[in-house]
């Protein structure tokens, strides 16, 4: 059930219906059990997988959190208050915590696409803001070591993917847990989860250099696989955010457009249901260009459309 994929840290992934399909999360081994780093979402077969391990005698010391998006601390609160095992989460992410409590979120989303030229999303038949409602055993926060397994990890803030992101860094083996920052063969949605306007795309632009000052030999994804060469995976996601962003920029150059059209230009489709996170991409690159100067909007009481500066 467990692969090793360091000394001292085994690698579990967890499957589950929806969304990625499956995390991975992480087992560092300590002298007084396992730390967990993230748990995968609130599911039957995700809940079945772990107490399998539970069962195989393995001991779980605590659990911490990359973030606190769905499929990460899915199973936080069932580890805490069925398992009694602790729950540890940076400042931040107890911020995005209690905002995630807030069932009109959603209510919020389906406000942006509609301004933004997309369609409301349909009727939610699971309430997932329980997930959220509960209290962490304790808290880190940016630049703070933490212990995880028998070693030391440097707590490192890399907001974009989600604002409360930490990547964990070992200076000494040169080890990194990632998360959801950097995936070897897709690349992170950076969305308004929110429902808010932000400029989530210049934050993880930011983050991707930051973790180019950390000498790192092995890194451990939230998803896929491995990451043996980071600073070269780092390079490609910064090359891809620029072309990506240049294409934006080409679609609004000489009309004026709303996010949900650059966005069926660009991936072609035209169900932002099926696929959300195309028009949250192209939506936050339009935000990010704004910021920059780039393009400017044009807003009604019905939408907004973007186009390039002159």
């Amino acid at each position: 059930m467990l692969t090793e994929v360091a000394e001292g840290i085994h690698k579990l992934v967890i499957q589950f219906p929806g969304g990625m399909g499956e995390v991975n999360c992480y087992l560092l081994k300590g002298p007084n059990g396992y730390t967990v780093i993230d748990t995968g979402t609130d599911s039957e077969s995700a809940k079945e997988r772990w107490k399998q391990i539970l069962a195989a005698g393995i001991v779980i010391e605590k659990v911490v959190l990359t973030h606190t998006h769905i499929d990460h601390i899915g199973l936080a609160k069932w580890f805490q208050q069925e398992v009694g095992v602790p729950v540890i989460v940076s400042n931040l992410g107890y911020e995005e915590m209690q905002k995630r409590r807030d069932t009109l979120r959603r209510n919020r989303i389906n406000n942006l696409l509609i301004k933004h030229g997309g369609q409301a999303l349909p009727n939610q038949k699971k309430d997932d803001s329980f997930i959220y409602d509960f209290e962490p055993d304790g808290f880190f926060e940016n630049q703070q070591y933490i212990q995880l397994g028998k070693e030391l990890f440097e707590a490192i803030w890399t907001p974009g993917h989600a604002p409360d992101h930490f990547c964990f860094y070992n200076r000494d083996k040169k080890i990194m847990i990632v998360g959801d920052h950097i995936l070897q063969k897709i690349n992170p949605v950076i969305g308004l989860w929110s429902g808010e306007e932000e400029n989530p795309l210049q934050d993880y632009l930011t983050s991707l250099q930051t973790i180019k000052k950390y000498p790192t030999e092995i890194a451990l994804s939230g998803h896929g696989d491995t990451i043996d060469h980071l600073q070269d995976r780092v390079n490609a996601l910064t090359a891809q955010h620029e072309h990506r962003l240049q294409q934006v920029l080409q679609s609004v150059r000489n009309d004026s457009k709303t996010a949900y059209q650059i966005c069926i230009e660009i991936y072609g489709t035209e169900n932002i249901i099926l696929n959300l996170s195309a028009f949250m991409a192209t939506l936050t690159r339009l935000l990010y260009l704004e910021s920059i100067g780039k393009v400017e909007r044009r807003e009604s009481k019905q939408e907004v459309l973007f186009k390039a500066n002159k």
